[in-house]
């Protein structure tokens, strides 16, 4: 399952949005630092409105979406690195997710006080990104003085050394491990590493209510941020989300066209995520259950089956499978069979975007 860690400063709106986002979940937003210290881990559903379609043309008796994991982790401060404000159990919640929403305050309230007295999202990103940063320099140091050792007789270590070193300078410098050219060996050396910096970030953007549509000059500053780090930026209102829990399901809509939008925070984040971390949804479809599956881009078949269960991709023989467009535009799965719409693939074929599946394996 995605895992995606919520990050900021106290008092930006995490847990607020946490909350909305998650429904059900209880984590305490309160108007103080550090009320939230253990993080809070919610589940929710992936919108996908193509799984209603599906379910409808299979009589579905029942409908999986994929799922994503929230971690609502505590608000970090200057100092964090050096374990200020807890800072260092924190930053470790930090290394378990797959990707980081950075929530950055772009909203004037004077009843919400700011940690740091004033609303200025460019400082608030440079006071998380250099603690992420000191976090990752930090923990390579220690790798480089170890792997030093090894270095003189092994040309390995000396390569994953002058890689560290590397890494090292750049961090030095101001910059993210993201912003760093690296070849697949490199890659490869730094892996295991976990690395803070080099997690795929997304910037959103907490605005007003009455600027969600909009955006605001706070947002244009946090894009331009962006931009320098290939990261995407989401503009969401944790004031926003908060009021569509309350609402009911048929009112939502009207209310997010009523604020010039078309959909709240969640889908545009988790949205956001899957493109960031080049994920893509398949499907399977049946009496039984209509099923989302998240797949990293570029899986070939047998790969996609094993998401299911690893007898699948082991024993893969082939998969039976259908455009969604092509299944919803002929109406059945015989239908689709009988316009040759329903292909038969093997173990080098690269499951697309929205394809509906059947695997074919040997127990």
């Amino acid at each position: 399952m995605l895992r995606a860690g919520i990050v900021g400063l106290p008092n930006v709106g995490k847990s607020t949005l946490f909350n909305a986002v998650v429904a059900n979940a209880k984590a305490e937003a309160a108007n103080f630092p550090f009320c939230t210290i253990e993080p809070n881990v919610g589940v929710v559903a992936v919108p996908d409105e193509r799984l209603n379609v599906l379910a409808k043309i299979a009589s579905s008796a029942q409908i999986i979406p994929a799922r994503v994991e929230f971690v609502d982790i505590a608000g970090l401060v200057k100092g964090a690195s050096q374990g200020e404000g807890l800072g260092n159990q924190f930053l470790s919640h930090i290394r378990e997710v797959d990707a980081i929403v950075h929530v950055v305050r772009c909203f004037e309230n004077d009843d919400i006080i700011h940690v740091a007295g004033s609303v200025d999202p460019a400082r608030d990103i440079e006071i998380i990104n250099i603690e992420l940063g000191l976090s990752d320099l930090a923990q390579i140091e220690r790798r480089i003085d170890r792997t030093r050792k090894l270095a003189r007789t092994s040309k390995d270590a000396q390569f994953e050394v002058s890689v560290l070193e590397k890494l090292a300078g750049a961090l030095n410098e101001g910059k993210s491990v993201r912003q760093i050219s690296l070849n697949e060996e490199e890659t490869e050396i730094i892996k295991g590493l976990e690395l803070l910096t080099y997690k795929p970030i997304i910037y959103a953007a907490n605005v007003s209510e009455d600027e969600l549509a909009t955006g605001n000059h706070f947002v244009e500053t946090v894009r331009q941020i962006a931009a320098t780090e290939n990261a995407q930026v989401v503009i969401v209102s944790a004031q926003v989300e908060a009021e569509l829990v309350e609402l009911p399901e048929e009112d939502k809509a009207d209310f997010l066209a009523s604020l010039g939008v078309e959909e709240g925070g969640l889908k545009s984040l988790i949205r956001a995520t899957y493109t960031l971390l080049g994920l893509r949804t398949y499907f399977t479809c049946g009496p039984k259950e209509t099923r989302a599956w998240t797949i990293n881009a570029g899986m070939s078949a047998p790969q996609a089956a094993g998401v299911i269960h690893s007898d699948f991709e082991r024993g893969f023989i082939r998969a039976e499978t259908v455009a969604y467009k092509d299944l919803v535009t002929t109406g059945s799965m015989n239908a689709a069979k009988e316009k040759g719409l329903v292909r038969s693939e093997g173990k080098e074929y690269v499951v697309q975007e929205g394809d509906v599946m059947l695997f074919r394996f040997n127990v």
